[in-house]
C-alpha cells in the first residue's frame, strides 16, 4: 500500500484542477494516491479524471462523486475513504511543490515512531513567496493553534496521520448550510498531539476570487450556524486570551444571525459572552454590509 492519501475536494473547478494533476504527476517519487472527492460539479471534472485515470501516471488515482455539501462534507468523505498511512489535501486550484512527496516520504521515515500527529509544512505562492510566516528557527515541533499563538501566520500545510484524523469526530453538517471550518478537527488534535515541523515548501497556493477565502463574509451571513458551532469550539480551546475574545464576538454574531435565542446558555463562557453580545451586534451590522459589497461586487 502507498505510504499518502494526496486528497483533492473538487467544486466545478474542470479549469484548475489539470495544474494539480500535472504537479503529481510530476513528482519523483510515487508512493501515494491521488484521491478526488467530486463535490457536486456539474462542469466536466468527471470526464477530466476518468480520461487521467486511463494513463499510466505511476500511481493509483481515485474518483468519488457527491451530492454538493460543502468542502468539510467532502473532507469527511475523504476521511471515510482514505486507508494509507498519512493524508494531506491539496485543493483543487493549487499544486504540490515539486519533490513534496518524496520530503514527506524522508521525513516520516525518521519520525514515524516518535508519537507525532503528522507533519506541519509551508505553504507558498506560484513564485515561491512563503504564505504568511515561516516557522521559527529552531522550532522542530509545534501544534497548529501553539505555531499561531506564538505570533505564526497564514496557512500551513498539514500532513496528518490518519488513524488520529479519524480518531476525532466528524465535521458536524447543518441543514441548508455549506461551511464549517477545517480547523475543528485540527483544534481538537492539538490537545492530545504536536505536529513535526518541516520547514519546507509542499505546497503551492493560489486563492480564488469564489474560493472560501475570497466570499469569507458571504460565508458568516450563509453559515451561522457552522461558524457558531466552530467559535464555540475555539472558545473551549483557547489559544490567547485576544483570541479567545474575538472568538466569543464571533460567536455572538453568528449566533444573532442564526436566531438562536439561546446562545448564552448554550457558550462555554456564559459571562463573556454576555459581555461580548453589543461587540457581536456591530459585526453583526459589519457582516451584512460586508456581504452586500461582495455580492455587488460578483454580479
Amino acid at each position: 500500500m502507498a505510504l499518502l492519501t494526496v486528497f483533492t475536494p473538487a467544486y466545478n473547478r474542470a479549469h484548475t484542477l489539470p495544474r494539480t494533476y500535472e504537479s503529481l504527476r510530476t513528482q519523483d517519487c510515487k508512493d501515494f494516491i491521488w484521491l478526488i472527492i467530486d463535490d457536486g460539479s456539474s462542469d466536466n471534472t468527471k470526464e477530466l479524471v476518468k480520461s487521467w485515470q486511463s494513463k499510466e501516471n505511476g500511481f493509483d488515482i481515485q474518483y468519488i462523486y457527491k451530492e454538493n455539501g460543502g468542502m468539510h462534507t467532502a473532507h469527511n468523505t475523504a476521511y471515510e475513504n482514505i486507508h494509507t498511512e498519512l493524508n494531506v489535501c491539496i485543493d483543487s486550484d493549487d499544486r504540490m511543490a515539486p519533490g513534496a512527496v518524496g520530503k514527506i516520504k524522508s521525513t516520516w521515515k525518521i519520525i514515524r515512531d516518535k508519537g507525532y500527529a503528522g507533519i506541519i509544512a509551508l505553504d507558498s505562492d506560484f513564485v515561491g513567496n512563503i504564505i504568511g510566516t515561516g516557522f521559527p528557527e529552531g522550532m522542530c515541533e509545534t501544534t497548529l493553534g501553539g505555531y499561531h499563538a506564538a505570533g505564526g501566520v497564514g496557512d500551513k500545510k498539514l500532513i496528518y496521520r490518519t488513524d488520529v484524523i479519524n480518531s476525532v469526530p466528524p465535521y458536524p453538517v447543518f441543514p441548508e448550510e455549506k461551511y464549517v471550518g477545517l480547523i475543528y478537527k485540527y483544534t481538537l488534535i492539538d490537545q492530545k498531539y504536536k505536529l513535526y515541523v518541516l520547514n519546507d515548501v509542499v505546497c503551492e497556493v493560489e486563492y480564488q476570487a469564489d474560493g472560501s477565502t475570497g466570499t469569507m463574509w458571504k460565508q458568516y451571513l450563509n453559515n451561522p450556524k457552522g461558524f457558531a458551532f466552530l467559535r464555540k469550539t475555539a472558545m473551549q480551546y483557547p489559544i490567547s486570551q485576544k483570541r479567545l475574545i474575538q472568538d466569543c464576538i464571533h460567536y455572538c454574531s453568528s449566533s444573532q444571525i442564526a436566531k438562536n435565542k439561546r446562545y448564552i446558555q448554550e457558550s462555554p463562557r456564559k459571562i463573556l459572552t454576555v459581555l461580548c453580545t453589543p461587540a457581536g451586534w456591530i459585526l453583526t451590522l459589519l457582516v451584512r454590509k460586508k456581504a452586500r459589497e461582495q455580492d455587488v461586487r460578483s454580479r
